[in-house]
């Protein structure tokens, strides 16, 4: 592989950077670490901040670590700076990381606390080259906002460096636009964590007793839905019903022989996992109360069912074991079995399946470690259903809130092929949008812009989380 050299401060260092050094060397590159001139910024409130977290959160990725570890020296194809030192900045091919528009973490958490705006770029040779939205599961604590954010960072920069060395790495824009004025970090901290208190007591008391939950929703239509006009209008969505020990979440649907069925993942507090449920369209237009029909030891969703070669099969996440599992129907709809595990040792989150040019391919996001499960989209290939899955070569393809995590089936629309992807720039489940697939081969991925669904009269709630159907069933569902 290739000699990357990272610049860091020789007096300290934040455990991130630690974090970004291993996962260089699991991609195969030599990893060299020289230490620049200076010291890095002083303790501030930031660390302050971050130091009275960890009693509660433990050590964050934005906490003060030991320096680098020193790397034996060898001719570097690309520099990685995490300094602020400009004699490092003049050397060639030096690749540099703004959070939010400055070069200092502190400086940069305290802009995306002004703004509420999580955004990192990679910088090279004066112009943008990538650019990464993290999700951000939790913005009241600087602990968890930093782990987001810094995940976010560390995948933008795997993907930079993959595009650099692969030939792809070309600029998005213009960079020669100035460093934003800079904020007080306690001029944005202290009316954040204020409004952000306020927000939670009073999202507590609107949720109940029930900590979290989802409701599914469903319609019979006839026509365009959804997918087609980019609207919750229309006939108006019935709830499927839960008893207040359990929600549902995550619809899919198939129709077998006649005959539509919904499935989803049924979490039941009790038992703090979630398990796959199927219910039947009855006669009268009505769902049944779902049943359990697949259960593991660890947490099942988002049960993706489909045909194929006379057989049923089904894809849930099952990131929680760290691995996907294609389960094949022994009896449909009640009795499944494992079939084939696709992917191993991998945190891997709502795999989507499509078939295109003579390959299948899965669509999700994947963790590292860190950060929101929501934010890092991955592709992987094969040339069968059972395998053997590679990763995409240009993997991640996005690190993005709003256009990485898949949210229901692809829809084929003539020749269109577009993919229902969920929004998080405001929260986990605040939204969904659709994405065309505009290229996906071995040397490319590319999607268009995400079109968000628009409100509308058929779902009074504040958004929706997926969207599938199957012939005349249209299912979606919400957060809380």
């Amino acid at each position: 592989m290739s000699n990357i050299l990272i610049f860091s401060y020789s007096k300290m260092s934040r455990r991130w950077e630690h974090a970004l050094l291993a996962r260089l060397k699991t991609l195969g590159h030599t990893v060299s670490v020289r230490h620049a001139e200076g010291a890095s910024a002083a303790a501030n409130t930031l660390d302050r901040v971050l130091k009275l977290e960890s009693r509660r959160f433990g050590q964050s990725l934005a906490s003060r670590a030991e320096p680098l570890p020193l790397g034996p020296d060898a001719p570097a194809d690309l520099i990685i700076d995490l300094t602020n030192e400009p004699k490092v900045s003049q050397r060639g091919n030096v690749l540099t990381i703004r959070f939010c528009g400055r070069r200092n973490l502190a400086e940069g958490i305290a802009a995306l606390l002004a703004s509420g705006e999580a955004q990192v770029e990679t910088w090279l040779d004066g112009a943008v080259f990538g650019r990464a939205r993290p999700m951000l599961g939790d913005r009241l604590w600087l602990s968890r906002l930093g782990n987001d954010l810094l995940a976010g960072a560390m995948s933008l920069v795997a993907q930079s460096v993959v595009r650099y060395f692969g030939g792809r790495l070309t600029p998005l824009e213009d960079g020669t636009k100035a460093e934003p004025r800079r904020v007080g970090f306690l001029q944005s901290y202290v009316p954040h964590m204020v409004k952000g208190l306020a927000q939670r007591a009073a999202r507590k008391l609107a949720l109940g007793q029930r900590p979290f939950y989802w409701q599914v929703a469903y319609r019979l239509i006839d026509g365009p839905g959804i997918a087609e006009t980019g609207r919750l209008d229309g006939a108006p969505f019935t709830v499927l019903p839960d008893d207040g020990q359990r929600f549902y979440a995550d619809p899919f649907v198939i129709e077998h022989g006649g005959r539509h069925f919904l499935f989803v993942e049924e979490f039941e507090y009790a038992k703090g996992h979630g398990t796959i449920s199927v219910a039947e369209l009855g006669p009268d237009g009505r769902l049944s109360v779902p049943r359990v029909v697949l259960e593991e030891p660890h947490h099942l969703s988002y049960p993706q069912v489909f045909a194929m070669d006379g057989e049923i099969f089904m894809l849930p996440e099952s990131s929680a074991a760290r691995e996907l599992v294609l389960y094949r129907a022994e009896n449909f709809p009640d009795r499944w079995v494992r079939d084939t595990v696709l992917m191993e040792d991998r945190d891997f989150n709502d795999a989507t399946l499509l078939q295109s040019g003579g390959r299948f391919w899965l669509f999700g996001t994947e963790r590292f470690g860190h950060g929101s499960a929501s934010d890092t989209m991955a592709v992987h290939s094969a040339p069968s259903l059972r395998g053997p899955w590679v990763p995409h070569a240009l993997n991640p393809i996005a690190i993005d809130h709003s256009a990485a995590r898949p949210g229901g089936a692809f829809i084929r629309q003539g020749d269109r092929i577009v993919l229902p992807v969920q929004d998080g720039s405001r929260a986990y489940g605040g939204g969904l949008g659709l994405m065309d697939l505009v290229r996906i081969d071995a040397d490319d991925v590319v999607f268009g812009p995400v079109r968000p669904i628009a409100a509308g009269p058929a779902w009074a709630r504040m958004g929706i989380h997926t969207l599938n159907r199957a012939g005349r069933l249209e299912v979606i569902d919400s957060a809380g």
